[in-house]
């Protein structure tokens, strides 16, 4: 098989190949705002690396092309542009409505007490489990018949 054909084999089966298609490889839609200010634009970034997209779970708003994330970053515009928010505004504006899921960083609180204090929790369960695993002394019982047999193996080497 001459290598030109195995190149265009290798090629429609990238093609073909779920999943592999160009249009995987293409960038994410890019949203295109007029902002007034250099300080405007640049409160919208960090606000969106501060909200987590509700669909992806561990992505901001800013890394994530979900048509939720998509929506709440034109939110977040229209809250800051349009409506002139403060930045903590549109933070009490977002929580009202999606919870404290949408924070990265969620208030202590009784609803979030087990977000907070899970990870000291299984952690200081961790340590201890060790620590009783490092000093446990294995307790080792010899039979009378193996007490006889190491006596005598020691005496043969005394010898």
């Amino acid at each position: 098989m001459s290598k030109l054909r195995l190149a265009v084999i290798l090629i429609i089966g990238l093609v073909l190949t779920p999943g592999l298609a160009p249009s995987t490889f293409a960038a994410g839609q890019v949203d295109v705002f007029d902002f007034p200010s250099e300080e405007m634009e640049s409160r919208y970034r960090a606000l969106i690396d501060e909200f987590r997209c509700p669909k992806c779970l561990n992505t901001n708003l800013s890394g994530s092309d979900a048509p939720i994330a998509r929506d709440l970053r034109t939110t977040v515009w229209r809250l800051l542009v349009e409506e002139e928010m403060t930045d903590q505004e549109v933070r009490d504006y977002l929580q009202e409505r999606y919870g404290d899921f949408v924070l990265y960083d969620p208030p202590f609180k009784p609803g979030t007490w087990v977000l907070w204090l899970a990870p000291v929790v299984f952690g200081l369960i961790g340590i201890w489990i060790l620590l009783r695993m490092v000093r446990a002394k294995p307790q080792v019982t010899l039979t009378a018949e193996d007490r006889a047999r190491v006596e005598s193996l020691l005496k043969a080497g005394d010898r």
